[in-house]
């Protein structure tokens, strides 16, 4: 199936994890996918693998904090792909520091990254994505974008909140222009970035915590991307999905 066919979909963060399973899935149905990432090497790796298996893709090295990346990341996709359908704003960053223990510095980058860079994404995109005719973004925000968690990691929880509601104010400015803005919530998913918790009580505490017992995997949260981009969703914007096991039904 390829609902996404001569459309053109820039993924950030997209070298591993979410983001790589992301930029698979849009290939898969037949978009060209510029993968960005400051992970340059990782970045160039996965590319190369998606192109070994029939990807029309390409990678830059993006800062989403930074304006100007922004700028250089949105100029190559139009450049080279033609234009410019889909944005998913996936980079992000967080850790598990108490309010006390977060100093100013680490609570500006988080809110760099996570909130500002979704900012920028969107109004650098803008004149694209309404050009477009179906522009679609779709911001990754979190199960802790609506609940307090673990009540660490102040900064993520504060940018991923904003990202919730940001996405809801585009969308309504957007509604008749021809772009639809949603937000994914990922529970506890199976990447990387939990491979310190492996084995840990933390691990088990995750899968307390999730209903159906068990992380999720970065395809589910693709799968979910690539639905909320296409056609198939054509009257859907502002919407938050949960993809998260249960976790915010409880």
């Amino acid at each position: 199936m390829e609902r996404l066919e001569g459309r053109v979909a820039l993924v950030t963060g997209a070298a591993s994890g979410i983001g790589k399973a992301t930029a698979r899935r849009l290939a898969d149905e037949g978009a060209a996918v510029l993968l960005t990432d400051v992970n340059e090497s990782l970045g160039a790796t996965t590319t190369e693998e998606l192109r070994a298996a029939g990807a029309k893709v390409d990678f830059l090295r993006h800062d989403v904090a930074s304006e100007a990346d922004w700028e250089a990341a949105v100029a190559k996709a139009v450049e080279e792909f033609g234009g410019l359908d889909i944005v998913v704003n996936n980079a992000g960053m967080g850790d598990l520091a108490t309010i006390e223990e977060t100093s100013l510095e680490d609570w500006q980058r988080t809110i760099a990254i996570d909130q500002t860079g979704v900012f920028l994404g969107m109004k650098t995109a803008a004149p694209h994505l309404k050009a477009s005719g179906h522009g679609s973004v779709v911001n990754i925000s979190s199960i802790f974008g609506t609940s307090g968690g673990f009540g660490t990691s102040p900064a993520y929880h504060a940018a991923k909140g904003a990202v919730r509601t940001l996405t809801k104010n585009v969308a309504l400015h957007w509604a008749t222009e021809g772009v639809r803005v949603n937000s994914i919530h990922p529970g506890f998913i199976d990447t990387p970035i939990l491979d310190t918790a492996r084995g840990t009580p933390f691990e088990q505490v995750m899968l307390d915590l999730t209903p159906m017992g068990r992380l999720g995997r970065p395809e589910e949260i693709a799968a979910g991307v690539a639905y909320l981009v296409s056609d198939d969703a054509s009257f859907v914007t502002g919407l938050e999905l949960y993809i998260d096991g249960g976790y915010i039904a409880k």
